[in-house]
């Protein structure tokens, strides 16, 4: 093996590690690139000998150079091999430097009318009057209070309809509500099912439980039932994730029959389904969710950071039943024990008095504005929602996603390659731009343009092109 000197490393790597292997791999392949022991071009062993050095098996391997390739480290080619990209020794779409404006972070708009920051000051100094400061500065129930819960019950109902306060609860962010569910039904090697392109925290959580994610393919209306049905059978997940409407990255939204028909595959399989909603109450008249049309089998998560702020660390959970409650928080506490006294004051006074639904409102105005503008900078061909935060943006022929990205970086504009959203099978010629965190709309017109200007641009070949 001395052709290969740096996979002594990794072996040491993994003895000493208590991650999971395929993550520790992948680190330390991005190591022996930083450390100069791999240079851009270096052709990788093949799997199976890598695998044989490490005493792994053979999935182990693929699931890391998924994983390196995600971050940018590598590209395969079929029949050619594996290479390290060129690029890869500096961090490769995130790498520190200005940028024009940051359009990688699907944020909320901060809306001008209402004025947020006056508000937030009025608000917090009502509060500081009304409460007595030590309790909003104190731990609190997990779950939030009866009261707390009421109105988040009250805030979702317009998608999930009516629901017991038994079964509804308060987190800390939708991520921690998600670890939480997730937690709750597998135990470590189990499968998850979600679309093959996802939302990147679903990953996250599974690399840190241990879990298998295994990508379903999607059309324009998301997930598709027989290609569910057919992951079904062969893999026997324990859990269904999936954002129906306004998916992040795609934008793609489900029909009410595309709903039924998921459902009814994930009632055949025995599956439940952990259901992200951060953007229906963005549109005027939201489909159901899934929530709504099966009680039973789905677990459903509202954050508050699309719709009103992230700042707010707020998300409304409906769990089937009061049993699932107690469980999932009791999850929440091992994992983020509780909401934050004086936010949660915060929120609780913005839902009592119509604050919210009025920043509810003025953030939807702007998001239908932003996405005018991309339509009319962008034109046509690209996914688009014209009541969601970001754009798939499909790229010409010349362009793979992560050169695309670092290109762009380079011009002064952050965006987000496909390479992050992938979890199996070659990334799409795609990458996605958040419209929210531009501080205005002149900004992101021009930051667009610029977008535009990259797109034209055609690439000079890599090592890759070369025969």
């Amino acid at each position: 093996m001395s052709a290969y000197p740096y996979l002594a490393h990794w072996k040491e790597e993994i003895s000493q590690s208590p991650n999971a292997i395929y993550l520790t791999l992948a680190d330390a392949l991005a190591l022996s690139i930083r450390r100069g022991d791999l240079r851009e071009g270096d052709k990788l062993p093949p799997q199976r000998t890598i695998a044989d050095y490490l005493g792994t098996n053979l999935t182990t391997v693929t699931r890391a150079f998924t994983e390196a390739r995600r971050r940018g480290l590598i590209d395969a080619t079929v029949g050619r091999g594996t290479f390290v990209r060129v690029g890869a020794g500096e961090s490769h779409w995130r790498h520190t430097g200005p940028a024009v404006v940051d359009l990688t972070m699907n944020l909320p708009p901060i809306p001008q009318d209402p004025p947020l920051q006056r508000i937030i000051q009025s608000d917090i100094s009502a509060i500081l009057k009304q409460q007595d400061l030590n309790s909003l500065m104190s731990y609190r129930v997990t779950g939030g209070t009866i009261e707390e819960r009421h109105l988040g019950a009250k805030w979702i109902a317009p998608v999930i309809g009516h629901r017991r306060i038994e079964e509804v609860l308060v987190s800390p962010g939708a991520q921690s509500a998600l670890a939480a569910i997730v937690s709750t039904h597998t135990q470590p090697g189990d499968v998850i099912v979600t679309d093959r392109i996802a939302y990147p925290g679903i990953r996250t959580i599974a690399a840190q439980f241990d879990l298998i994610l295994v990508g379903v393919d999607s059309d324009a209306e998301g997930m598709m039932p027989d290609q569910l049905d057919r992951v079904c059978s062969q893999h026997h997940p324990r859990l269904l994730y999936c954002i129906p409407t306004i998916h992040n990255p795609t934008t793609a939204t489900m029909s009410l029959q595309r709903r039924k028909d998921i459902l009814a595959v994930a009632q055949r399989h025995h599956v439940h389904i952990a259901e992200d909603d951060p953007y229906s109450l963005l549109m005027d008249e939201p489909l159901p969710a899934l929530a709504a049309l099966d009680h039973s089998r789905v677990s459903y998560i509202a954050t508050l950071a699309k719709t009103l702020s992230p700042g707010l660390r707020t998300a409304y959970v409906a769990l089937p039943n009061a049993d699932m409650t107690r469980r999932v928080t009791a999850a929440i506490r091992a994992i983020a024990l509780t909401n934050a006294g004086l936010l949660s004051a915060l929120t609780a006074r913005w839902m009592q008095t119509g604050q919210a639904e009025t920043i509810l409102h003025a953030i939807r105005k702007e998001l239908r504005l932003r996405q005018s503008i991309a339509r009319k900078v962008l034109g046509e061909g690209h996914c688009m929602n014209p009541n969601g935060p970001h754009v798939w943006l499909k790229l010409p022929d010349w362009w793979g996603s992560a050169d695309f990205v670092a290109y762009a970086r380079r011009r002064g504009l952050a965006l987000v390659p496909s390479t992050v959203f992938t979890i199996s099978g070659e990334p799409p010629q795609r990458a996605r731009i958040a419209l929210g965190s531009a501080p205005d709309a002149a900004s992101l017109e021009e930051s667009l343009n610029g977008v535009v200007s990259v797109l034209q641009h055609k690439r000079s070949p890599g090592f890759a092109d070369i025969v």
